[in-house]
């Protein structure tokens, strides 16, 4: 089983990103309906949160509700929604005693007011945190992000404040709603499933992919480590060979 020791600590990676993936089939799984799935998620949630900022990770982004999750039924996006509430209420004293910065990407404006309203007042009293920045993707995804920044872009342009010819990465980067976060080092994946399911599509561009096969109520610090260790197995090479970094 893997521990801290197994772990280079000096070779962590600076972001890591979670598509919390399984919830519903685990609930399913032991004939309970998706929203008990939703609840132990949650507890999960909290596990691995205190154990990446105990482990000195700088930046943890977690997928929690998609552009997507807003076509589920109805109960279920209230039940969902509910939980985003009860937790962050929950969790104000457990980020402030991990220093933690709470930080969150998407179109939060179509949050239910009470939702939103509650995410920017936890923002707010713990922005002076400076420990683990968690990011929470919510009503979150990529191709509307990009759409998003190149209207941004476009309009700029249209206006004479930038040049066609000065886009570069830099740009596109200061346009998306990571403009303050670095690119993804480590995506990990639960459930088994393969896909990125339209998740930082920009961000992870040389991010390390790790899958498995866990639903994410069980997923744990063990699992964390695993990952972790995987990456660290790994040789980034970001285009050049392997001569060239050695």
């Amino acid at each position: 089983m893997d521990s801290l020791e197994d772990v280079k600590m000096k070779a962590l990676p600076k972001h890591t990103a979670i598509i919390m993936d399984g919830n519903g089939r685990w609930a399913k799984e032991k004939g309970k309906l998706r929203v008990f799935g939703h609840e132990q998620g949650v507890k999960t949630v909290r596990r691995t949160v205190e154990d990446c900022a105990r482990l000195g990770l700088e930046y943890l982004t977690l997928y929690t509700f998609s552009t997507e999750n807003w076509n589920r039924p109805k109960f279920e996006v209230e039940t969902l929604m509910r939980l985003l509430m009860s937790s962050l209420k929950k969790e104000l004293v457990t980020l402030n005693q991990n220093n933690i910065k709470l930080n969150t990407i998407g179109d939060i404006a179509s949050l239910p007011k009470t939702a939103h309203k509650e995410l920017l007042d936890v923002m707010d009293k713990t922005k002076n945190n400076t420990g683990m920045t968690l990011t929470l993707a919510l009503s979150y995804g990529a191709r509307d992000e990009i759409k998003n920044a190149v209207q941004q872009i476009s309009a700029k342009v249209k206006n004479n404040i930038i040049s066609p010819e000065n886009i570069d990465e830099t740009i596109i980067n200061n346009h998306l709603y990571t403009h303050n976060l670095p690119d993804v080092d480590l995506l990990i994946r639960t459930s088994g499933e393969h896909r990125i399911s339209n998740f930082l599509l920009w961000q992870i561009a040389y991010a390390e992919l790790y899958f498995i096969d866990v639903f994410w109520p069980d997923f744990s610090e063990h699992h964390l480590l695993e990952a972790i260790k995987n990456y660290q197995n790994r040789e980034r090479r970001f285009g050049k060979t392997s001569e060239q970094l050695t």
